[in-house]
């Protein structure tokens, strides 16, 4: 019988509905086992276990009078879930995963927060990010330092560590993460989970910035389509959201229907840039490939679309804005970030406004050549990241400040262009940790991608491995 903690958000809201399963139960699980994993994983902030059980009794009580809380036609009533830290929960502080902050309590959920909150969600409390979100890591000077699940001593990514790491270990269902670069998509494929990086404003986030979006992180492609239809309903604060639109999120079976025979398929194996593709990634992302040529797609090889001057010129433009940031702080706030993060946004300063320009510029570059690039194709597959996880310790890849986003070259692309992008598992490396498969669609087609994903999860990819639960041993 699969534990409590391990269940499904559909699992669970089927449950809720014939009463076979309680909010309280189920709530008062996730927190048993959040206990025992957190003093190895430390994924969690401001775990909160009175509030997620008054709002687990308030659910319970909606259930019992057949009156569950509903957004867009689904209920996620009394069903666990995290928030990373970044989005505003109100009256919970938000520290930006690091020690430099004035914690001061939100006055207000953000947007997604608040589109959860009004499902029924149960708020677990939050979840932990590195350094101002600008670390593929779970390395902060707020927060104790977030482990992979999988593997202890090896990196969840980041910037939405926490939540990988808690999806994978069975912190409840679903997750709230965010994403500028990766930020969603890279803690997913090393976790072992899903993670949907939605096209640009279809679900309105508060603040709004160029290429940032919230998205799911899940155990099943399903859970992420609930979310889905929760998150994306319409909130006036992002200016930069899309028109409500009728979107029928559950229907993931369209492509385990119909198949994928004459389907338009490019296989990207080279970003142009940046970190050189591991074997082990390469091997894993042509096997996946390989298996949607043989359900009847037509799998074709595309050529690198990027190259070091846009990514580069990007990270250049990111330095900037974070070191005039970091530039604003008291000499005494200042001194508590983390000296990586403080060289690579200092870094930014005093460059000319010629260079400054040409560094925002390439953002604008990027999407008209990604757009172009893909437009043949109903869909891409590529790999989330050239490299597998690596120690726990480091803030990058490479640990080398000069190479800090030298391995976002496949998921940045897909920021700047708008469009919807998913990770799912394909593979494990030598150190047990997985590797992710990027399926990314075309603007606007973010049912697409699920669908996609779905017929991946439940039929091409094969069984996979258990969830890891022997998180004290080190590894799973």
């Amino acid at each position: 019988m699969t534990a409590l903690h391990q269940l499904s958000a559909a699992d669970m809201v089927d449950g809720f509905r014939t009463a076979r399963l309680s909010p309280v139960e189920v709530t008062q699980a996730v927190l048993d086992h959040i206990v025992r994993c957190e003093p190895q994983l430390h994924a969690t902030w401001a775990l909160d276990p009175e509030g997620a059980l008054a709002m687990a009794r308030a659910s319970e009580a909606r259930w019992r009078t057949g009156t569950p809380q509903q957004v867009g036609g689904v209920t996620l009533d009394g069903v666990p879930c995290t928030i990373k830290e970044n989005i505003a929960t109100r009256g919970v502080p938000v520290p930006l995963g690091t020690a430099a902050t004035v914690l001061t309590p939100a006055a207000a959920d953000a947007p997604p927060a608040a589109r959860m909150r009004e499902a029924g969600a149960v708020f677990l409390g939050k979840t932990t990010m590195p350094e101002y979100g600008m670390l593929s890591s779970g390395l902060s000077s707020f927060h104790a330092l977030t482990r992979n699940p999988w593997n202890l001593a090896m990196n969840p990514g980041g910037s939405s560590a926490g939540a990988g790491a808690a999806a994978a270990a069975g912190y409840g269902p679903l997750h709230v993460g965010t994403d500028i670069g990766g930020s969603v998509r890279l803690p997913a494929a090393w976790c072992g989970v899903v993670g949907h990086k939605p096209s640009l404003g279809r679900i309105p986030i508060d603040p709004p910035f160029m290429g940032r979006c919230a998205g799911p992180m899940t155990r099943t492609v399903t859970d992420s389509a609930l979310m889905m239809a929760v998150l994306s309903q319409p909130d006036a604060r992002d200016a930069m959201s899309l028109p409500p639109a009728d979107i029928d999120w559950l229907s993931l079976d369209h492509y385990l229907k119909r198949g994928v025979k004459g389907l338009r398929i490019g296989l990207l194996l080279d970003a142009g840039c940046g970190l050189a593709v591991q074997p082990v990634v390469r091997e894993a992302v042509a096997a996946a490939a390989q298996r949607f040529a043989d359900a009847g797609a037509i799998v074709e090889p595309m050529q690198p679309w990027m190259d070091n001057e846009m990514l580069h010129g990007v990270d250049r433009f990111w330095r900037l804005r974070s070191g005039m940031d970091v530039a604003a702080l008291p000499p005494e706030r200042r001194d508590k970030l983390l000296p990586i993060v403080r060289q690579w946004a200092e870094s930014g300063l005093g460059i000319s406004g010629e260079a400054a320009y040409h560094g925002y510029a390439q953002t604008h570059r990027m999407r008209m050549i990604t757009a172009a690039a893909t437009q043949a194709f109903d869909f891409v597959l590529s790999p989330i990241s050239p490299n597998t996880a690596f120690p726990a310790e480091w803030a990058y890849p490479s640990n080398d400040v000069a190479q800090a986003m030298d391995h976002i070259g496949f998921t940045l692309p897909f920021n700047m262009s708008e469009q919807p992008a998913i990770s799912v598992p394909c593979g494990f490396d030598e150190a047990g940790v997985p590797i992710g498969l990027q399926i990314a669609g075309r603007r606007f087609d973010d049912l697409g991608v699920l669908r996609l994903a779905r017929l991946w999860e439940a039929d091409l990819r094969g069984p996979a491995r258990p969830w890891p639960e022997a998180i004290a041993s080190g590894r799973a």
